[in-house]
Parts: structure tokens; C-alpha cells; sequence
């Protein structure tokens, strides 16, 4: 009966610390810069994310899908109900006058551990 009792507790533990998780919440996931001029080719933009979970929010990598993309990222860990941010810089200098989509993959410790993010928008000489 004891070890029935232990075997409970634990399998009730277990459920627990299973169900406490953090959890990320982009207030957008796509960033149009619209038209961008061979004059002006380094953009910046902002994407703002916040912990809806119930432990702490780590981003452990964001990875842009070239080199032309530069993410940077709050580093400290989120608590549940805070906010933090990627900044992204994309430089269009040595990219053909075309329409552009680049992605930036998100992992972190949130329930959903890989998100990706969007820049687009239009080059023109």
C-alpha cells in the first residue's frame, strides 16, 4: 500500500511539472518593409514576443535563413507574463531589385520550441 501511495505521488509530480511550461506569444510573425531603396538598404525591425506560460521563456537560438539577416534577441530568461524582443537588421545592399522573403527560426524552451518569423518587401535600385 505504501509503494502504491509513493507511485502516485510521483506519477501526480511527474503531471505537474509536465503542465508547467513556458510558453511564447508573438505579437506578429510577419514584418512587410514594403519598399526598399539600394540607397537606404539596411532596415531594422522589431518583433515583440511574451511569455504566456507559467515558467520561464528562454530563446536559445535565432537563426536567419542568410546571411543578409542579422537577428539579435533578449538573452535573459523571460518571466511568465513579460515581454522581450528580436531585433532584426536586414541588409538589402548586395541583393537583386526583386521581392524578398527571408525567415528567422526561433528555438527556445516554450511548449512550441521552433517558430519561424518573416521579413519581405520589395528592392529597388
Amino acid at each position: 500500500m505504501k509503494r502504491l501511495g509513493i507511485l502516485l505521488l510521483m506519477i501526480v509530480g511527474m503531471t505537474t511539472m509536465a503542465m508547467a511550461q513556458a510558453e511564447i506569444k508573438f505579437n506578429e510573425t510577419t514584418h512587410n518593409f514594403g519598399t526598399i531603396s539600394k540607397k537606404t538598404p539596411v532596415q531594422k525591425c522589431t518583433f515583440t514576443f511574451t511569455n504566456t506560460g507559467n515558467q520561464p521563456l528562454i530563446i536559445n537560438e535565432a537563426m536567419p535563413s542568410c546571411g543578409c539577416t542579422v537577428p539579435n534577441f533578449t538573452k535573459n530568461p523571460i518571466a511568465p507574463g513579460e515581454t522581450g524582443t528580436i531585433e532584426i537588421k536586414f541588409n538589402a545592399e548586395y541583393q537583386q531589385p526583386t521581392h524578398f522573403k527571408k525567415t528567422i527560426t526561433v528555438l527556445s524552451n516554450a511548449k512550441t520550441a521552433k517558430i519561424r518569423l518573416y521579413i519581405e518587401g520589395d528592392i529597388q535600385e
